[in-house]
């Protein structure tokens, strides 16, 4: 997958979706055609009537702020992507492809771009495959193991590529490197308990400090902030109590800055089907503002990354 270029705008996904569509099979993994999706449902805010004049006032995203696409998958393996549409929310979805025997998809900015430019699909059979510029490559296998895996970004300071976070069984996190072919290095174990948590996500940077973070819920609907320290081996400070009532969502996830204000945000899901946006304030007291409906009819999609 090619970076989106944000001076492009609303006409992109469709672009991504164009070169996603394609049949290939590696390590026994079958990868089908797709057929565009209808419009609706999907976000509440229409279709921006973008131009080029409007799209280059976009501020360029960063890495700890970063442009990546919202995509929904099916309970059939079809997928569909949304971009931003400049305005805080998100444009219609533009019909994507279908990965057979696929778990669950990790989105990432592998060489810290500030746009996602790739992705890593877990299979049913363990295998890691990595998905960048049109190529589907197996990059290793046991993969089953986990049943978490996300890319905040770059959790070491200095790093040239971001890492994975993988939860086991046991509720180890695992922080994984990435090295520059797409290959993972050994992973270094963050800690247990890991298993207390029913969400984990984040993208970017949330307290203003350009190290990324994340957060997670606990089964009691209690939201924490893990700052990110900026050190590899202990990549996050101790947890700090965002607030409590967000078992209201069945879905959390971060897709880096919605809202074109250089702050990374978080998108909930409830059983409705409601997407709302968290928007980022850069402060580690409080990091996001009420959330704004920017949704509907998002339960349709078994998993959003």
């Amino acid at each position: 997958m090619k970076h989106p270029s944000h001076r492009r705008g609303p006409a992109r996904a469709a672009v991504v979706a164009t070169a996603l569509a394609v049949a290939t099979t590696v390590a026994g993994t079958a990868v089908a055609a797709t057929v565009p999706a209808p419009a609706a449902p999907g976000p509440v805010t229409q279709r921006a009537a973008a131009t080029g004049a409007v799209a280059a006032t976009e501020p360029e995203p960063t890495p700890t702020a970063p442009l990546y696409y919202l995509t929904g998958m099916l309970a059939s393996g079809q997928m569909y992507v949304y971009s931003r549409n400049g305005r805080g929310g998100l444009d219609t979805r533009s019909g994507a492809y279908v990965w057979k025997g696929l778990k669950r998809v990790v989105s990432v900015d592998p060489d810290l771009t500030g746009y996602q430019d790739g992705a890593y699909h877990v299979m049913t059979n363990g295998v890691l495959n990595q998905w960048r510029h049109g190529v589907l490559k197996k990059v290793a296998t046991g993969w089953q193991q986990y049943s978490v895996v996300i890319s905040p970004g770059a959790l070491a300071r200095g790093a040239r590529h971001a890492d994975l976070l993988a939860r086991d069984a046991q509720g180890v996190l695992w922080r994984v490197p990435l090295k520059a072919d797409g290959t993972p290095a050994p992973r270094v174990r963050i800690g247990a308990g890991w298993n207390a948590y029913t969400q984990i996500a984040g993208v970017g940077d949330y307290t203003g400090d350009a190290r990324a973070d994340l957060v997670a819920r606990d089964a009691k609907g209690v939201l924490w902030l893990y700052k990110g320290t900026g050190d590899g081996a202990r990549p996050f400070a101790p947890r700090v109590r965002i607030g409590a009532g967000w078992n209201a969502y069945d879905r959390l996830v971060g897709i880096g800055d919605v809202d074109v204000d250089l702050r990374s945000d978080l998108l909930a899901r409830d059983p409705k089907g409601n997407l709302l946006l968290y928007k980022g304030t850069g402060k580690a007291a409080a990091p996001f503002k009420p959330p704004v409906k920017i949704g509907h009819a998002f339960n349709e999609y078994r998993d959003l990354f």
